[in-house]
């Protein structure tokens, strides 16, 4: 612990003398990962733009699923949710991590720690199952192509992506009820760049046996359960893939499994590590250390592993920053040819033009607008006529 840390615990304490017993009369204190040595000014930065990217990787992805009929599928419907859940997840955890580097105040209320407990736990509770419920997409997909219309119906993957937030949220509701009621009787400095529940079971001096079971009960039944049938599932699609003839196939599916499978390892892993030990064999740094994993660089890595190397999704990128491209384009001629037909029609009556003046220009205006519009609806319709064909 840094001489920063231990003066805002002394700090902490002093302010806490007389309110021992009273738990929802204090705020808590992050103690975070950044001092104010250099060192920590570069890993600030550092994770700042993996915010940045993440944000816009995750949110770019939600607008091409949702923009292109291509990409309306069970699997690109998850991956939708996915992406969902990464944003709000950085989104919990990093502006706070932010804002008390940059203001100095490492301080965070009762309220706020909980919803960040209960958003925490629902989007990797439900993250969980959604990664979970993406692998059998795979699975049904390659070994039972026939059969994937009828068992991957788009009602399934809606129960799919419901059930997984429905899940997340009952489980968080309940360890956050419990883990608030908990007396925080000396300290009130979380070792921890965000309030998680391992970290804030140590400030209490309260038995917590009992809760440490449920939340390992918990552990099995969101990570450990998961976990396996991802494991089974990527193990059939590695014997189905086995069998195929094309070397290139068997290539190309053993690099995407391998891809996945070290996002799941990256995310699975350490959290397994962290909820299901007991409380006295957690340190702070490991617990930090550990959690970047599962709340920074895993919402990074997912739209590039399952998403952004699919060619299905550069074809979509592609056909619209063309599309995007060539709309500009043929709005630039057109407004320069539309302008160019003007001064020749009008060449030598300049004092009929300077009278007519805003007439001709907004007669532009409309004439420019209305060719745009539709060239815009052929264009579209040339793009259907070529997706069928």
């Amino acid at each position: 612990m840094s001489c920063e840390q231990r003066n805002l615990v002394k700090k902490q304490s002093k302010f806490t003398m007389g309110h021992q017993n009273d738990t929802f009369s204090s705020d808590f204190i992050l103690l975070g990962v950044f001092s104010s040595s250099p060192t920590s000014l570069v890993f600030f930065s550092f994770i700042f733009v993996i915010f940045i990217m993440s944000v816009t990787e995750n949110t770019l992805m939600i607008l091409l699923i949702r923009s292109d009929s291509r990409l309306h599928t069970p699997m690109y419907f998850l991956l939708s949710h996915l992406s969902f859940m990464d944003i709000l997840h950085v989104s919990n955890i990093v502006p706070k991590m932010v804002t008390n580097f940059l203001s100095g105040s490492r301080t965070i209320s009762l309220a706020g720690c909980g919803f960040q407990v209960f958003l925490s736990l629902t989007l990797l509770g439900g993250e969980c199952l959604l990664l979970a419920a993406m692998s059998y997409d795979r699975y049904v997909a390659i070994c039972h192509p026939l059969r994937y219309p009828i068992l991957m119906k788009e009602y399934a993957s809606t129960l799919m992506a419901g059930g997984a937030w429905l899940i997340g949220v009952f489980n968080s509701t309940v360890h956050t009820a419990y883990a608030l009621q908990f007396p925080f009787c000396g300290s009130r400095a979380i070792d921890h760049f965000f309030c998680e529940v391992p970290a804030m079971l140590k400030l209490s001096c309260a038995d917590t046996t009992n809760y440490e079971r449920g939340v390992y009960v918990s552990a099995v039944l969101f990570l450990v359960i998961p976990a396996f049938l991802i494991s089974a599932s990527y193990g059939q699609i590695i014997l189905t893939v086995l069998q195929m003839k094309s070397s290139e196939a068997r290539k190309k599916s053993f690099s995407t499994c391998s891809f996945h499978m070290i996002v799941v390892v990256m995310y699975y892993g350490p959290f397994i590590f962290t909820y299901m030990r007991p409380k006295s064999y957690h340190t702070p740094g490991q617990d930090k250390f550990l959690a970047i994993f599962y709340t920074i660089l895993t919402p990074t890595l997912n739209p590039l592993i399952y998403s952004f190397r699919n060619k299905d999704v550069l074809a979509v990128m592609k056909n619209m920053l063309k599309s995007k491209f060539l709309h500009k384009k043929m709005n630039r001629k057109i407004s320069e040819c539309v302008f160019y037909f003007y001064l020749k029609y009008l060449k030598g009556t300049r004092n009929r033009f300077s009278r007519k003046k805003s007439k001709l220009l907004s007669c532009h205006m409309w004439i420019e607008v209305n060719i745009s519009e539709t060239l815009l609806i052929i264009n579209n319709n040339l793009c259907v006529v070529n997706i069928y064909h």
